[in-house]
C-alpha cells in the first residue's frame, strides 16, 4: 500500500483502511461491500487537511504577492507601468502553469502525488526568494528605504525564485480543490449535496489566510523589511505541507486515467477519417462498451448529446473495426469518449468569459495598490500608516462575509424557489457575479475621478500622499470580494462538475487559465494604451506619477469591456448543456 492509496486491477481506488469496500469510477468509495467503512475515509473528516493546506498555501502566496508590485517598483527599480506588467505577466504564469500540473495529475501521477511533488518545488522557489530579499551581495543596493537599484543577477535571482514559485502551483491549483471535491461521492445524493457547500468553504479557507497575508504580512514588509515579509509566507508554505500529508491515511484517491489529450486527439483523428460516413438515427447504434462501467479508468459513462454530431462519426461502427478481439482507438471510439470531447467544447465559451473578469480582479493587486500610494495612508488622526497594499484586506473580508451568507442563507432561501439542490445553477452564480464586478470598475473611476479633480484644484502634483483618505478604496474592494464568491466559486463548482470525470484537474486547471489570460490580457492593454496615450510627450493615460494620468479612464475602459462581457456570457449560458452521465437524474 502506498501513501495514495492501494488500487483495484481497473483502476478503481481500493480503501485505505479496511477491505470489502466497492469503489465507483470516479474514484470515491461505495461502500456496498462494508457500510461501516464510510466512516473511515473521504467526506469532512477528510477535508480539514486540505482546507488547512490550501489556507496556509494561499497565505503564503498572497503574503508574497499582494505588495509584489511595490517589490517590483521600490526595490528592483522599475516604473509603475513595468513593475504592473512585471506583476502581471508572473501572476499570470501562476495560473496559466496548472494546465501542466492538471495534464500530470489526469493522465499518470494523480492528484495526491501532483499536490506532494509540486509542493516540494514550490517550498524551494519561496525559500531562494527569501534569499534574495536578505543575503548581502543577493538582494537589492539601497540608498535609501524606497532608493534601490538591482543588478542583472540579483533581479534574475528574484525572478528565477518567483518562476519556480509559479510552477510550484501549477501542481497544487488545480488539483487541491478536485481532490477535495474527490472525497465526496457523485453517486451519493448526500455526499453530492456537501460538495458544492465544500467549494463554498475551499474558497473561505483561501481568504482566510488572505487576509493575515494581507494585514499583518503587508505590514511587515512596508516596516519590518522584506527578508521578514518573505520569510514568513516560507515557513507557512512549509506548514502546508505538513498539513496536507497529516491526513494522507483519510484520503480517498483516484487513479489517472491516462492522457485525455490522447483522448481527444484520437476522437478527432476518428471522426476526420469517417467524415464520409453517415451516424445512425438510432443512437443506441454507436459503439460503447456493453459493461456498466465506462472503459476509460476513473470515469463513469456519459449519455449522448446531440450538439456537435460530426464527432459522432467516431463511434460509428464499420464493418472494418473489430471490436471482440481488438479495436483501433484512432478509428473507433466510445460514445464516453466522444462525449469528454464534446463537454470540453461546450465548457470554452464559458470559460472565455472568464478572462474579462480576471482582468478586473487583476487591478487589486497592480493599479488599486498604486492608486492607494498616492492618497492618505493614516489610519484616522493616529500617526499609524496602512500599505496601500492591505487596502486588500477588504476584498478578503467581503469575502469571508459574503461565503457564509450564501451558504446558509441564500442558498436555502432560493431552493425553495428554484428547487436545485444549490439554490442557483452554477452559471446564474457565475452571472451574478460577473455583473457585481461592473460596479467595483465604476467606484474605482470615480474615485479616480474625484481624486485627479482635487489633485488639480489644490496643485497636489507632486505630494507623495495627497490629503484623501486611502479607506475610500474599500468599496471597490469589497464589491470584487463579492463577486469572487458568486463567479469565482461558481466557477470552481462548474468547471469540476461539468468536467468528465478523468479530465477534472484538467479542467481546474482550464478554470484558473483564466487568471492567467486575464493577467496576460491586463499587461497587453497596459501596454497598447501607455504606447497610443503618451503620443507627441503627453503623460498618457498611465505616467509614472499617476497624478499626472488618468487612470480613471483605464477602469472606464474595463467597466465597459465587463458589461459586453456580460452580455456574451447570457447569450451562451442560454445555449449551454449540461453534462449528463448515464443513469443520472439531473
Amino acid at each position: 500500500m502506498g501513501e495514495d492509496g492501494v488500487y483495484a486491477k481497473d483502476g478503481r481506488v481500493e480503501p485505505i483502511a479496511e477491505d470489502d469496500d466497492v469503489h465507483t469510477k470516479d474514484g470515491t468509495v461505495d461502500y456496498k461491500g462494508n457500510p461501516a467503512n464510510k466512516k473511515v475515509t473521504g467526506t469532512w473528516k477528510a477535508c480539514p487537511f486540505i482546507l488547512g493546506n490550501e489556507c496556509c498555501e494561499r497565505l503564503a502566496y498572497y503574503g508574497m504577492s499582494s505588495n509584489l508590485v511595490i517589490y517590483f517598483k521600490t526595490r528592483l527599480h522599475q516604473t509603475s507601468a513595468k513593475a504592473a506588467k512585471s506583476n502581471s505577466n508572473w501572476s499570470g504564469t501562476c495560473y496559466l502553469m496548472p494546465l501542466l500540473g492538471a495534464f500530470l495529475a489526469d493522465a499518470y501521477l494523480g492528484r495526491y502525488k501532483t499536490i506532494a511533488s509540486f509542493s516540494i518545488i514550490y517550498v524551494i522557489g519561496m525559500t531562494l526568494l527569501t534569499l534574495s530579499a536578505s543575503i548581502p551581495g543577493m538582494k537589492p543596493t539601497c540608498v535609501s528605504k524606497d532608493d534601490c537599484h538591482a543588478n542583472r543577477g540579483q533581479t534574475a535571482a528574484c525572478f528565477i525564485a518567483l518562476y519556480l514559485i509559479a510552477l510550484g502551483t501549477g501542481g497544487i491549483k488545480p488539483c487541491v480543490s478536485s481532490y477535495g471535491a474527490d472525497q465526496f461521492d457523485d453517486d451519493d445524493e448526500v455526499e453530492k449535496k456537501h460538495k458544492g457547500s465544500f467549494f463554498n468553504w475551499f474558497y473561505f479557507s483561501i481568504n482566510v489566510g488572505a487576509l493575515i497575508a494581507s494585514s499583518v504580512l503587508v505590514w511587515i514588509q512596508m516596516n519590518e523589511g522584506w527578508s521578514w515579509g518573505f520569510g514568513i509566507p516560507a515557513v507557512a508554505m512549509a506548514i502546508a505541507v505538513v498539513s496536507f500529508f497529516l491526513g494522507t491515511r483519510l484520503y480517498r484517491n483516484q487513479k489517472p486515467g491516462g492522457s485525455p489529450l490522447t483522448r481527444i486527439i484520437q476522437v478527432l483523428v476518428a471522426s476526420v477519417r469517417k467524415y464520409k460516413v453517415k451516424v445512425p438515427e438510432d443512437k443506441s447504434l454507436l459503439h460503447e462498451t456493453t459493461d456498466a462501467e465506462s472503459a476509460i479508468i476513473g470515469s463513469r459513462k456519459l449519455d449522448h448529446t446531440n450538439e456537435f454530431s460530426f464527432f459522432d462519426k467516431a463511434a460509428v461502427v464499420e464493418p472494418t473495426d473489430n471490436i471482440k478481439d481488438s479495436k483501433d482507438p484512432w478509428r473507433l471510439a466510445t460514445v464516453t469518449q466522444v462525449e469528454e470531447l464534446k463537454s470540453i467544447i461546450r465548457l470554452l465559451p464559458v470559460w472565455a468569459t472568464g478572462i474579462i473578469f480576471a482582468a478586473v480582479y487583476n487591478q487589486m493587486s497592480n493599479f488599486f495598490v498604486l492608486q492607494g500610494t498616492l492618497m492618505d495612508l493614516h489610519v484616522g488622526n493616529s500617526s499609524f500608516e496602512i500599505p496601500a497594499a492591505s487596502l486588500s484586506v477588504f476584498d478578503t473580508l467581503s469575502v469571508i462575509i459574503w461565503v457564509p451568507i450564501y451558504d446558509q442563507l441564500i442558498v436555502p432561501f432560493v431552493r425553495k424557489f428554484t428547487g436545485h439542490r444549490n439554490g442557483l445553477t452554477t452559471l446564474q452564480r457565475m452571472g451574478i457575479g460577473l455583473f457585481i464586478s461592473i460596479f467595483s470598475m465604476i467606484c474605482a473611476a470615480i474615485l479616480e475621478l474625484v481624486r485627479l479633480r482635487k489633485v488639480k484644484d489644490n496643485n497636489y502634483y507632486d505630494y507623495e500622499h495627497m490629503p484623501m483618505s486611502v479607506f475610500w478604496q474599500s468599496p471597490q474592494y469589497f464589491l470584487i470580494g463579492a463577486a469572487e464568491v458568486f463567479t469565482f466559486i461558481g466557477q470552481l463548482d462548474f468547471f469540476y462538475d461539468q468536467a468528465p470525470d478523468a479530465m477534472r484537474s484538467l479542467c481546474s486547471a482550464l478554470s484558473l487559465s483564466t487568471v492567467a489570460l486575464g493577467n496576460y490580457f491586463n499587461s497587453l492593454l497596459v501596454t497598447i494604451v501607455t504606447s497610443v496615450t503618451t503620443k507627441h510627450n503627453k503623460p498618457g493615460w498611465i505616467p509614472d506619477n499617476l497624478n499626472y494620468g488618468h487612470l480613471d479612464y483605464f477602469f472606464w475602459m474595463l467597466a465597459l469591456l465587463s458589461v459586453l462581457n456580460l452580455g456574451a456570457f447570457l447569450l451562451i449560458s442560454k445555449w449551454y448543456t449540461y453534462k449528463k452521465t448515464v443513469g443520472s437524474i439531473r
